[in-house]
This record gives structure tokens, sequence and C-alpha cells, in this order.
């Protein structure tokens, strides 16, 4: 394992109530349906999920994902990542006055496969995580209203 280590937030506002935004969250499994960077979920048992991600750099991602923490009335959603990445990635929602915030927060270490990649460029590899999110958000948003 490298000791290339990022750690990354990211609030994201969205309309409405808490609860189709922690469903919507919480269902990895459709995560490619509305984020284009998932390009693929794999469930491996009730608890773990082989995930596949690709933004703009050449570079696809394998990880897999284990719930850790799952509790939909408290907002608080958390996986642990192994693979290309090895560590935690979780969201805490919360709502007010008509209004969701979903905070993303995630600390991880890349993988030695990728480790030369992340050394010479993190500036880069942040600015596509960033983009990354962006096209999250916007799906997501997309997703709660096309629900409702």
């Amino acid at each position: 394992m490298s000791t290339q280590r990022f750690v990354f937030h990211h609030e994201w506002s969205l309309p409405g109530p808490a609860e189709p935004v922690v469903a919507a969250l919480a269902y990895i499994e459709h995560y490619p349906r509305w984020w284009p960077r998932v390009r693929s979920v794999e469930q491996l048992d009730d608890r773990s999920g082989q995930v596949r991600i690709r933004s703009l750099l050449p570079i696809t991602l394998q990880l897999v994902l284990t719930r850790d923490i799952e509790d939909h009335e408290g907002g608080r959603l958390r996986v642990v990542l192994d693979g290309d990445l090895s560590g935690w990635a979780q969201w805490s929602i919360a709502s007010s006055g008509g209004a969701t915030t979903a905070a993303f927060d995630q600390d991880v270490r890349v993988a030695a496969r990728l480790s030369r990649a992340a050394t010479l460029a993190p500036a880069v590899l942040r600015a596509n995580h960033a983009w990354m999110m962006r096209q999250g958000r916007h799906g997501l948003a997309q997703e709660i209203t096309r629900c409702r």
C-alpha cells in the first residue's frame, strides 16, 4: 500500500427533504443510473459490492465497498473501501428549511499500482475528484426530482 493519502470533503445542497436523498445514497446499486462516473456496481453479498469508477483520467478504479454504518434516520451512511483505494467514505445528510445538505467525507490511501500517478499529480487528482463529485451532485438532484 502507498503512503499517499487523500482526504476529501464536499457538500451538496439539494432540494427537498432528507429522506429521498438518504434512500438514493444508501442504494449504491443504483448509482450508475444517476452518477455517470460510477460505471458499474456488482453486489458481492448483503453488505458489500464491487464498484468500477472512471472519470476524466484514463484510470478505472476497482473498489470493494463494505457497508459499515447505515443509519437512515440519523442521515449517516459509511462504507469501508478496499482495492485501488483503501480507507472509508461517508455521507452525513441533514435537512433544514426545505433543503437538504449531503456532506461527503473520504479518507483513503492509494494502492501501489496507482501510487506513481498519485505522487506525480496530486493537484490533478484533486481536481478530477471535484469534477466527479459535481457530476454526482447534478445526477442526484435529477434523480430525487424524478422520483417524487
